[in-house]
């Protein structure tokens, strides 16, 4: 698969997004711009439930809205009938305002506090996904309080390790997040849930790590899960109604990268639960997923404006753009690698290697290194491509620079849908310090 499947362009030659020219898209909007193409994002999503409609099971694909969060996405995720994975209270409030239906949030965390809790409570979520024994009894305690039942799910570490960055493993033994199995976390966890007459356990959540390229992880992800789930029927008569095994699937960011397909991961993950159900005497749970980077990563382009060019002798040249790790901090946070063109040309031959500088004060503000590119000027619009996985929503204001603009595209039409932010927008909650005169 050649770089050219990444991307389309126009009779001009240039790059486009959603239909739209990326230059124009430059001139309109300025740079540094995040451009997603909708359509892109809709044809990820329905490839995963079409997916699943292939295999005659109860199924929920819910957005892991940790990959990009905001209320035009979630719009997009309501109109293709999705559910919506949240992690705090601010991506609660976000589909709150978004019109979002509640009975289809999942709301997860490793930290959740009191009003958290609580915001989703009043709200009528439609499951919150318990991670620790401190959640436990803060649930009960505002479900006591607020006289509320509600749905909820254990998060379980199954004790398996996924080839993956160690910052995004999260399924293994060692890890800040859910109940472990093998030490009798989860059993005892169970045990606190079954207790409370306010919790209704509808599922167990095991989530593994992320861009992950192989089946193999889930499929013995599932074969912990259900053997976990044999025994809870064993002692307590329980089995869950609901099996939710994340999300994680890897997506193609360079050359090298081969991604997940959904229908193959679903097909091989379907069968590996009928099997064990078969094996374990067990009712068939509806699966859910929760795809993030799956759904949004590829349809996501970076536009900056070429700058500086330096050039040592023996070395390798720099070339820098208007954004960088303020934006996507992946590359400087995990070594994340991604692909780069001009859009005034994507197909032009690359003539020369260079490091891909971004404009913030520190060494490591690299976006890509030895990208192969034309040779560029200052003022070219510079693509990076899938960058629509954890770069905004990870975006910061080191340096006090401000934020990007988002931008929809689709059917040749663009849509601004998060301002630029401006220097006003920078100091907005600043306060003048008064000196106490004594």
């Amino acid at each position: 698969m050649s770089q050219n499947d990444f991307y389309q362009v126009n009779e001009q030659g240039h790059l486009t997004i959603g239909g739209v020219d990326a230059l124009d898209l430059a001139a309109r909007f300025q740079t540094p711009l995040v451009v997603y193409d909708v359509a892109n994002i809709r044809q990820q999503f329905q490839s995963f439930k079409q997916a699943f409609s292939q295999q005659k099971v109860d199924y929920a694909i819910s957005y892991a809205s940790k990959a990009f969060a905001s209320i035009a996405i979630y719009q997009v995720i309501d109109q293709l009938n999705g559910h919506l994975d949240v992690v705090s209270g601010g991506e609660l409030y976000t589909a709150l305002r978004a019109g979002f239906p509640m009975s289809k949030v999942s709301f997860h965390g490793n930290n959740k506090s009191k009003s958290e809790l609580l915001l989703a409570v009043q709200n009528q979520v439609g499951v919150i996904i318990l991670d620790n024994f401190y959640e436990i009894k803060l649930l009960a305690q505002v479900l006591e309080d607020t006289h509320t039942q509600i749905n909820v799910m254990l998060r379980v570490t199954p004790g398996v390790s996924a080839h993956t960055h160690k910052y995004i493993q999260t399924g293994q033994e060692d890890s800040k997040f859910g109940f472990d199995v093998r030490c009798g976390q989860a059993e005892e966890a169970l045990q606190q849930v079954l207790a409370n007459k306010n919790m209704k356990l509808i599922g167990v959540h095991a989530h593994i790590g992320s861009q992950i390229m192989e089946t193999a992880g889930f499929k013995l992800e599932v074969q912990k899960l259900m053997q976990m789930l044999k025994q809870w029927d064993q002692k307590y008569q329980y089995q869950a109604s609901v099996l939710n095994l994340g999300g994680g699937f890897g997506i193609r960011y360079t050359d090298h990268d081969q991604a997940l397909q959904p229908e193959t991961f679903v097909e091989q993950i379907v069968q590996e639960v009928q099997n064990c159900v078969q094996q374990y005497n067990l009712k068939l749970p509806a699966i859910w997923i929760e795809p993030g980077r799956s759904i949004v990563g590829t349809a996501g382009y970076s536009l900056y404006t070429a700058g500086s060019y330096k050039k040592v002798p023996d070395l390798l040249p720099y070339i820098a753009v208007d954004g960088g790790m303020g934006d996507n901090i992946r590359p400087a946070l995990y070594q994340a690698e991604y692909q780069a063109l001009l859009a005034r040309d994507p197909q032009a031959q690359p003539t020369e290697t260079v490091h891909l500088a971004g404009r913030y004060c520190e060494s490591g503000d690299i976006l890509i290194e030895k990208a192969s590119l034309p040779e560029s000027y200052p003022g070219d619009i510079v693509a990076i491509l899938s960058t629509g996985a954890y770069g905004y929503s990870m975006a910061s204001n080191y340096n006090r620079v401000p934020r990007p603009a988002v931008v929809f595209a689709e059917n040749g039409h663009a849509q601004e849908v998060i301002k630029r932010e401006t220097y006003d927008d920078l100091i907005s909650h600043d306060c003048f310090y008064q000196e106490n005169e004594e």
